[in-house]
């Protein structure tokens, strides 16, 4: 994800953003639940889980693999009201359970049934707690059902979930935002197959990660139904439902493309929608065949503060791409930071929010080598700047591979430089200290081992010394989690620098 720079006269050294370990008496503290639900009393009090994640305690919840989410939403042609919604959630239990727990923070439930029987329900900090009929063994395959309403209006401490566009709704759930769309797994350890059926009003357009299944019309409203073929993690899903044009073309080795814009800018912004299939092809040439089965950029009318690496279908704000005072290199360079993602954090996700770095180091990497091989911006001077930069990174936000917590009431504010610029540092002494041809096949080998799975830092550190010949813990511990940065191989006279006036980012969504 990137963030939206705080000056729009000239671009910013940064614009993004772009465990399984039980914890049954977490008391870290959480945000009011808006859970609706009937209270019922069960023979223990009913408790907020989590999966023991450092930075986000309260997400996921253990006992359960979600194999798939079935989610049904329903428009009523204003998205200022509730959407009526079922989310029906195939697992594997991986633990005998009287009771589970789905993350889900804001909506009215209904009903839950599991495995066709109602079951009873009551919330618990930001989680639904089931309790079924029966109790689920361990290794027993089970079907959740939840009809409940998602409702795109939030209030202040609530960030992210649902954003309002000029004429519709889009998603952006990163890094702990989907259960306030759905109930959930909502951890990005838990990854799953998703199907999406959005009815809507006819005369707009539903999109949804993956490939369309079928738009069925009945009467005034058409059902708009998408699939991916490969897992997600909840945090990238993506619903866009306006008035939009979707855009189809071909992309390298015939790969469907298809971009979603409001149908009134669709001739201004096809001048960019055209950049994408070459940026798939330079990607490639560094990484190897683009992960999943299709790609395109949803440009909203919606001033969220930053772009979002969607599971192919990457947001983006639709004035970055009509606001004159940024250099068509560097829009270019941001588009890539966002198409890197679909290797770096989406095909391959981290397996807790501290590897974090592995993500938006590398789409950072990226985009600053695109920029200087398309644009002949040098990435050695950004690399040198971010140098001078990296300690006062670490002291403020911690160091790559171990960033602080987020500020309370601010959800998102463990996407700081340290882990953009900061970890694009750490990439650049690795490359410095075993050598670019290396490097390029640790890219190639990382990207193909780790393909729809989840994967840790140290997962990282141990095929760079397989790929290097060499241990490596001794040179990378530091980069990745000192609070000094350390010599950059090949330039002893790299600084660190006085702190600049004015900070690059701005931390709101």
């Amino acid at each position: 994800m990137l963030l939206t720079p705080r000056s729009r006269t000239q671009p910013p050294l940064s614009r993004r953003r772009s465990l399984r370990t039980l914890s049954r008496h977490r008391k870290a503290a959480l945000l009011a639940s808006a859970v609706s639900v009937c209270l019922v009393a069960a023979a223990a009090p009913a408790e907020p889980l989590g999966v023991g994640d450092r930075l986000y305690p309260y997400l996921g919840n253990p006992g359960y693999d979600v194999a798939s989410y079935d989610i049904s939403l329903t428009y009523p042609g204003t998205n200022d009201q509730p959407l009526q919604a079922v989310t029906t959630i195939d697992a594997w239990t991986t633990g005998d359970l009287e009771r589970l727990n789905l993350d889900f923070a804001h909506g009215t439930v209904r009903s839950v049934e599991v495995d066709g029987r109602p079951a009873r329900f009551t919330s618990a900090g930001e989680d639904l707690v089931v309790t079924p009929e029966h109790p689920l063994s361990e290794r027993s395959w089970t079907r959740i059902t939840v009809r409940h309403t998602s409702d795109p209006v939030y209030g202040e401490d609530q960030q992210g979930g649902w954003v309002r566009t000029s004429d519709g709704l889009a998603m952006a759930n990163q890094a702990d935002a989907a259960h306030l769309v759905f109930p959930c797994n909502d951890h990005p350890s838990d990854k799953a197959m998703f199907t999406f059926r959005i009815t809507a009003p006819n005369g707009y357009t539903a999109v949804a990660n993956g490939l369309p299944a079928g738009a069925d019309r009945v009467g005034r409203t058409t059902t708009w139904t998408y699939r991916t073929q490969h897992p997600m993690a909840t945090e990238l899903a993506q619903v866009s439902i306006g008035r939009s044009a979707v855009v189809h073309r071909e992309g390298p080795h015939g790969l469907p493309l298809r971009d979603v814009v409001p149908a009134g800018d669709r001739r201004t912004l096809e001048p960019w929608l055209a950049k994408t299939p070459g940026q798939i092809a330079w990607m490639e040439s560094k990484l190897g065949h683009y992960p999943f089965e299709t790609y395109g950029v949803l440009m909203a009318e919606a001033d969220t503060g930053f772009e979002l690496e969607t599971q192919t279908l990457s947001l983006f704000e639709k004035n970055l791409f009509t606001e004159p005072a940024y250099p068509k290199w560097y829009i270019e360079s941001v588009m890539v930071h966002e198409l890197s993602h679909q290797w770096f954090g989406d095909s391959v996700s981290p397996r807790s929010w501290s590897d974090v770095w592995l993500n938006e180091g590398h789409a950072t990497w990226y985009e600053e080598l695109y920029a200087e091989e398309t644009a002949h911006r040098p990435m050695e001077e950004r690399m040198k700047t971010a140098y001078g930069a990296s300690d006062r990174w670490r002291e403020a936000g911690g160091p790559p591979a171990r960033p602080k917590p987020p500020v309370p009431g601010q959800k998102i504010s463990i996407f700081r430089p340290n882990i953009y610029d900061g970890a694009a540092l750490v990439l650049y002494a690795l490359r410095q200290e075993i050598g670019g041809p290396a490097f390029e096949r640790l890219e190639r080998i990382w990207v193909q081992e780790h393909r729809d799975t989840t994967a840790t830092t140290g997962d990282f550190v141990r095929l760079a010394s397989a790929v290097a010949g060499r241990d490596l813990r001794g040179f990378l511990t530091p980069w990745l989690y000192g609070e000094k940065t350390p010599p950059m191989p090949g330039h002893p006279d790299w600084k660190p620098a006085p702190a600049p006036k004015a900070a690059p980012f701005r931390t709101r969504r």
